[in-house]
């Protein structure tokens, strides 16, 4: 039978890979390798360098796939998903009968770890409901969460407290209702400028990982700004960003 697995790659450095991803990386008969188009083109030059990094087997091939555009106009943002959803697992499906042989073993390499704001596992599970079969490994990796806290070096949560993790599209109504620390992801919109709590700290970065990383921290008031004058420069400079956040509210 098939076997997929799933690989967690970290953020593009390569020492971020743990043991048993190489081991995984090596056994697989084919790396399945996104394409996200000329704009994306740095985040396929991550995987390349994992890939040179880590893989030493001789008989392994390489496939790329094509990455749909999700369409957002005229439709909800959980009809845009859902649609974008089908459309991958309808490729994936493709991809795997075509690709891989029936004893074979097929791999994707995930950006991070598949169990954080990835979706590659519901997109298998959608691949498996036509009627495809394979056995699945997940490989876990280092996330940018990860990286986050410790560029900062912070700790994640406070003691004994509680952490809500959410995306900009949701700021607004979930770091009002948490008690203590939120950490945002996705936020093309920098919801953080918005917010009325001034006085949290905000913990930011972007590019984590790569060679072009960039951290800033500081109290909410006074480098939001900074935060977002930055931001904007490297969009425009590289073509595209990848960036989280933490925010805590200050010890009372």
């Amino acid at each position: 039978m098939r076997h997929i697995a799933v690989i967690g790659i970290g953020t593009g450095d390569p020492d971020h890979v743990t043991i048993e991803a190489v081991k995984a990386l090596n056994s697989a008969h084919v790396l399945f390798l996104p394409d996200k188009g000329e704009e994306k083109a740095a985040l396929a030059d991550a995987r390349r360098r994992v890939i040179a990094a880590h893989v030493t087997r001789m008989d392994q091939r390489e496939q790329a796939f094509i990455v749909p555009r999700r369409q957002a106009a005229g439709v909800t943002y959980g009809e845009s998903v859902d649609d974008w959803h089908a459309a991958l697992a309808r490729n994936h499906a493709q991809l795997i009968a075509e690709a891989l042989g029936p004893e074979e073993t097929g791999a994707f390499l995930v950006w991070g770890d598949p169990m954080l704001y990835d979706s590659t596992l519901r997109i298998l599970d959608r691949v498996r409901a036509t009627g495809l079969d394979f056995t699945l490994s997940v490989i876990p990796g280092i996330t940018s969460l990860q990286l986050l806290t410790a560029r900062h070096q912070i700790p994640l949560n406070g003691i004994g407290a509680p952490v809500t993790l959410t995306t900009g599209r949701r700021l607004a109504e979930d770091f009002p209702a948490t008690p203590d620390t939120a950490v945002v992801m996705l936020d093309g919109e920098q919801a953080f400028l918005a917010l009325e709590d001034l006085d949290a700290e905000i913990y930011w970065g972007a590019y984590l990982g790569m060679p072009q990383e960039i951290v800033l921290s500081g109290r909410l008031g006074e480098v939001r700004e900074e935060i977002a004058a930055r931001r904007a420069e490297a969009r425009a400079m590289n073509g595209w960003i990848m960036d989280i956040y933490l925010l805590r509210r200050p010890r009372s």
